[in-house]
């Protein structure tokens, strides 16, 4: 880890910003360099400590590890320049939650093996330099795709890293990982956003609405607050796992609609039962 003397950090939001705070604090004789299209956000990054300097694309040659923490379409079009840029020992990580994509924009790169495909499973619903916390990574898992196509001494300096975050590391496909995060997390962002639609519109008429909104809903809603910018991007990049995850989901809410329609509340109580296990699924997350 002690040769990550200079990290550059593309995208200071809340995904990069957070994990430049925590790589300070586990490398801590590194200097972080901020890399972001709005300059507002690096000044507000450097005011905040987020980073320690900002710089410009240009200077990525001088990157031992270069994070990529932007809209996941915009990696694809960065990782292949990034790669050409970098130094011979320098490793080029992406943690976008999308991950088929990007691998494939550089399966047949001559530096692929000093790229790292990377998504860890953390975040809030907040955005900007603002959002970054230290330890949003703590006890995390780590999502790790292709790991057999990384230079085995760059990969095990990143493995390092984790394990002083400390992060629990899990080894997916890419292709398998959109599938399986179009359900857990991408479908969560979709329900949350168009509920928060839903009674948004319904307030139009019914201005005491609100009040009666207690916490279940607000839970429900949280990640309604998430940025447009940073998920637009993850639903065109990972489309066919979402449509077919959303087809599904808007199939049981029309069971659901019609078998109370039909006032089969046997129906309605075995819904909710049969749901009722994920309770020991998710044990012991929070």
């Amino acid at each position: 880890m002690e040769d990550f003397k200079n990290i550059f950090v593309l995208g200071i939001g809340l995904i990069g910003g957070s994990l430049a705070r925590d790589l300070k604090r586990v490398l801590p004789g590194s200097t972080i360099y901020g890399v972001d299209s709005n300059d507002d956000h690096l000044d507000e990054a450097v005011g905040l400590g987020v980073i320690d300097h900002s710089a410009r694309f240009e200077a990525i040659n001088q990157a031992d590890l270069v994070i990529l923490a932007i809209p996941v379409d915009q990696a694809n079009l960065f990782l292949p320049p990034v790669l050409d840029a970098i130094a011979p020992n320098a490793l080029v990580m992406d943690v976008g939650s999308t991950k088929g994509s990007v691998c494939d924009a550089v399966q047949d790169h001559p530096k692929r093996d000093q790229f790292l495909a990377a998504h860890p499973i953390a975040g809030t619903e907040f955005s900007g330099p603002s959002a970054a916390i230290e330890n949003l990574y703590k006890n995390k898992t780590m999502i790790l795709c292709e790991v057999e196509k990384t230079r085995e001494d760059l990969l095990a300096k990143a493995m390092q890293i984790f394990e002083a975050l400390p992060m629990q590391i899990r080894y997916m496909n890419p292709h398998s990982h959109d599938k399986h995060i179009a359900y857990v997390s991408h479908l969560s962002h979709i329900s949350s956003f168009m509920l928060g639609k839903t009674v948004i519109e319904k307030e139009k008429n019914e201005k005491d609405i609100f009040d009666m909104a207690g916490s279940g809903f607000a839970s429900t809603v949280r990640l309604a607050k998430s940025n447009p910018a940073t998920w637009t991007p993850i639903f065109k990049e990972n489309k066919a796992n979402v449509l077919e995850s959303l087809t599904e989901y808007i199939n049981n809410l029309t069971h659901f609609k019609n078998v109370l329609e039909a006032e089969n509340y046997e129906e309605v109580f075995n819904e909710m039962h049969n749901t009722n296990h994920i309770k020991s699924i998710l044990k012991g997350l929070s």
